[in-house]
């Protein structure tokens, strides 16, 4: 479990490095691209469908015990703290990386916890890799023990898109909802 929670930690780091290696080298980071998905009520969404509003993005899955919770509240937590209305003028996503099990119903009932504006999106896996590549998104099954279900590794990052859908910045699990909430200002 220790060496499976290194691993994870060193994936994140890593991720977040690379990101920040291209912020600091002043390159504009290849973060994001386009996507076609399907959300929790059936219909199509698209990276361009998205466009006009400020996005958060997050990749995890609705199985998972403790990052995917948080960093969906956390998301949540930082739109209410600009003000009541801000929900509607933000487009909170939720794509999942285990299109196995997250079935449009599942996702529905799950990102309802977090608001109603949130969007929930799943593919085939072949739709989930791309658009997991795009984001730079490391992911993999992991087998359960002795009949558990099996987790999912993955990066913990929230991706800050401005209205045009370019990539502006990203949080880790360490950011506080303040520190997003001020990001997301300067895109509304």
């Amino acid at each position: 479990m220790k060496a499976l929670l290194g691993i994870w930690v060193a994936v994140l780091l890593g991720a977040a490095g690379w990101i920040g290696w291209d912020a600091w080298k002043g390159n504009s980071p290849s973060i994001g691209g386009p996507f076609a998905l399907t959300d929790q009520n059936g219909r199509t969404v698209t990276s361009d469908s998205l466009k006009g509003k400020p996005t958060l993005i997050y990749f995890g899955y609705t199985y998972c015990p403790d990052v995917c919770p948080t960093a969906l509240l956390l998301m949540e937590t930082a739109v209410d703290q600009i003000g009541p209305d801000t929900a509607k003028k933000v487009n909170l996503v939720f794509i999942t990386i285990d299109p196995e099990r997250d079935t449009r119903e599942l996702i529905k009932g799950y990102v309802s916890n977090f608001g109603e504006t949130f969007i929930g999106l799943t593919g085939t896996p072949a739709e989930i890799a791309a658009a997991a590549k795009a984001y730079r998104v490391y992911y993999q099954k992991v087998p359960g023990k002795d009949g558990s279900p099996y987790l999912m590794d993955h990066s913990s990052i929230v991706y800050l898109l401005d209205s045009r859908g370019r990539f502006v910045t990203h949080f880790t699990h360490e950011t506080k909802a303040e520190q997003i909430a001020a990001a997301l200002k300067k895109q509304l």
